[in-house]
């Protein structure tokens, strides 16, 4: 028998990946990169867009050293970067920082943004939606802020915290993005069945999500979409902290 006639293992294709109208679990392998106009040395992983049913897109980006937006972007959305590794130059709105791991950058509607890896490659989540504005409620302007300097707050019960990045009960902002952390064998007191939707990427550990009424494990690395009124619940599993980076519209009302 010859090298060529022994076949690879799991050739049947075994997969943790689960799409339906209502919601979807992507590991990362099987997520293919695409490329942009705008964008040089950067592949884009898009994880959810209205094709999928979401009211927003998301995506991972991984951008060599050097790579990103040569020139500032702009499309009328509000866009939100959030650094996962490495050391990124944010422009927002002709504001300039240089951000790391923890880092974000909110981008207002119809500002402009660009991002570039310094020094070597970067990875970051990327979030970008139109803007719903509210009568009344002037937009807020576009900042920067830092995962290490957002409060942990405790809610409900011990060893489960939050982060609002963008910050909460905002009538301005018609989104929220949170980091959620949970110890080991914590979990939601309750299942949620809500109007938002949610678009969440696993940053550390792994766990167990409640969808519908099938349970999916997720890892580090994962991307779950979550759409309105999907029941759900989560139980943090594995021997350290689990955190996640969470995605939801807010603050506004239904439409017709």
């Amino acid at each position: 028998m010859t090298r060529r006639d022994i076949l690879p293992p799991g050739i049947v294709g075994h997969n943790r990946t689960m799409v339906t109208p209502h919601y979807a679990v992507m590991p990362p392998d099987g997520i293919l990169e695409s490329r942009l106009p705008g964008f040089t040395r950067t592949k884009i992983r898009f994880h959810t867009s209205p094709a999928m049913g979401a009211n927003f897109a998301q995506a991972l980006l991984e951008i060599d050293a050097d790579g990103g937006t040569p020139v500032p972007l702009q499309d009328g959305l509000e866009h939100f970067f959030y650094l996962l590794e490495g050391e990124a130059a944010v422009v927002a709105d002709g504001q300039a920082q240089r951000l790391d791991a923890g880092g974000y950058a909110y981008v207002a509607a119809g500002k402009s943004y660009s991002i570039q890896a310094v020094g070597g490659p970067v990875r970051a989540i990327w979030i970008k939606r139109p803007y719903v504005p509210a009568q009344g409620i002037t937009p807020r302007a576009s900042f920067f802020g830092h995962r290490s300097q957002v409060p942990r707050v405790n809610k409900h019960t011990r060893g489960r915290n939050w982060q609002a990045l963008l910050g909460e009960a905002d009538l301005s902002m018609d989104m929220e993005i949170n980091i959620l952390s949970f110890e080991p064998g914590n979990y939601f007191p309750f299942v949620e069945t809500h109007i938002m939707q949610h678009g969440l990427y696993m940053l550390e550990g792994q766990g167990l999500y409640l969808l519908g009424r099938e349970w999916h494990e997720c890892w580090a690395g994962d991307f779950i979409w979550m759409g309105a009124y999907v029941p759900q619940q989560f139980y943090a599993t594995g021997w350290g902290e689990t955190a996640y980076l969470l995605y939801k519209d807010v603050n506004r009302d239904v439409t017709f």
